[in-house]
């Protein structure tokens, strides 16, 4: 299993970002002074990190969660929800606070628009982690919001031996520190180019894995899939076609699944096809969670499923 330390007490921890998602099904996006139907209002745990860890939980990994809650139904919610899949979480609780809570509006075509609301005082601070929960761990997992714990974690686990994959949406604040610590940078579509100021996504991949010296660089695309770096050649994986009804957690699954394909120490094809079939069948369901297959549904899916077109000029 080469690049994952072996003989931990964990595969997986996580440290980053939860929240609890209202899920609002439209038929469409409201205009500016109408009215709307909706269908229902589902209140589902979510968060890019805590909704990884959970997706490796149930595909049978030993799991571990650090992050930062409030002192609400929301922040109990969490605590259930990690103790039904087995996460040993490491919940910091902020006294007075309200959990990070979002509305996403979720129209017939899959298309979502997010409402959200996270108080300063959940922000995650180094002096609330504990170095042995990262060291102790096969893989570390950071999303990179609150940049001076995640770069905290990231430098024990560098330390420890313990490589480190990163799910950045957004430039935060002291993102610098962070950078240099990753082994697997996974980010959306346009935070290469943010970073090197280069508009051609295989220029900027390359760039960022040259700069900061990555194992891997990496760029989800939605439904024209990823396109990956590795040093010596590039990486395509093409989105899968399902009956999207929610695309809600889809990045956040896509890096469960890619942690999931290093855990078995996959080549990078099947890695990024895996990754890509998990994202794909979570968006069939509604919530960042409710889609999350087995792995045999997933690997049903690399097998046999039908795919968009290779996207043009990644």
């Amino acid at each position: 299993m080469s690049g994952v330390k072996m003989g931990a007490g964990v595969d997986l921890v996580g440290v980053g970002l939860n929240a609890t998602d209202t899920i609002i099904p439209v038929p469409e996006y409201p205009e500016r002074g109408s009215k709307v139907a909706f269908r229902s209002a589902n209140v589902l745990p979510g968060g890019q990190v805590a909704s990884a860890v959970a997706a490796c939980a149930m595909w049978g990994l030993k799991t571990r969660y650090a992050g930062k809650i409030g002192d609400d139904a929301a922040g109990r919610l969490h605590r259930e929800e990690f103790a039904r899949l087995g996460v040993e979480a490491h919940l910091v609780e902020a006294v007075g606070t309200p959990s990070q809570q979002a509305f996403i509006l979720v129209d017939d075509k899959g298309e979502r628009t997010v409402l959200w609301k996270r108080d300063e005082r959940l922000k995650l601070e180094p002096a609330e982690l504990r170095r042995e929960w990262v060291t102790d761990a096969r893989v570390l997992h950071v999303d990179g919001h609150d940049t001076a714990a995640a770069a905290t974690a990231a430098g024990w686990a560098r330390e420890a031996g313990v490589p480190v994959v990163a799910d950045l949406d957004e430039l935060y604040p002291g993102v610098e520190d962070l950078l240099p610590r990753l082994d697997y940078f996974v980010a959306s579509r346009d935070i290469p180019g943010r970073l090197t100021g280069k508009k051609d996504l295989r220029k900027s991949l390359s760039e960022v894995w040259k700069t900061y010296g990555f194992k891997l660089a990496a760029a989800t695309l939605g439904d024209e899939g990823v396109l990956a770096w590795d040093g010596e050649r590039f990486w395509y994986a093409a989105a899968y076609r399902v009956n999207v009804v929610d695309s809600i957690g889809a990045g956040d699954i896509f890096h469960a699944g890619f942690i999931y394909g290093l855990m078995q120490g996959w080549g990078m094809q099947r890695q990024l096809d895996f990754a890509c079939a998990a994202a794909a069948l979570n968006c069939m369901s509604v919530g960042a969670r409710g889609g999350i297959r087995t792995v045999g549904e997933i690997e049903e899916l690399v097998a046999s499923g039908v795919r968009y077109a290779a996207a043009v000029g990644v």
